[in-house]
């Protein structure tokens, strides 16, 4: 059995909806389906105090469109 893995975001749109959400494996890229496209984020080195104790911070760094 597989421990979840929860990270907290930074940057993208200001209205994406959820700021901790599952990562499904530490120091890989989170991809959060949003508008009809997907944002991007990336692991940090740093970490940050939550209500659901102390997470790992992933940096936006691309939205990419779903073709339509």
């Amino acid at each position: 059995m597989t421990k979840e893995t929860r990270a907290v975001l930074e940057g993208g749109p200001e209205d994406l909806p959820d700021r901790i959400v599952s990562a499904t494996a530490p120091g890989l890229d989170v991809k959060i389906p949003f508008r009809g496209g997907y944002e991007h984020f990336r692991a940090t080195k740093r970490h940050q105090e939550t209500p659901e104790g102390q997470l790992p911070v992933y940096e936006w760094w691309e939205r990419t469109e779903l073709p339509g």
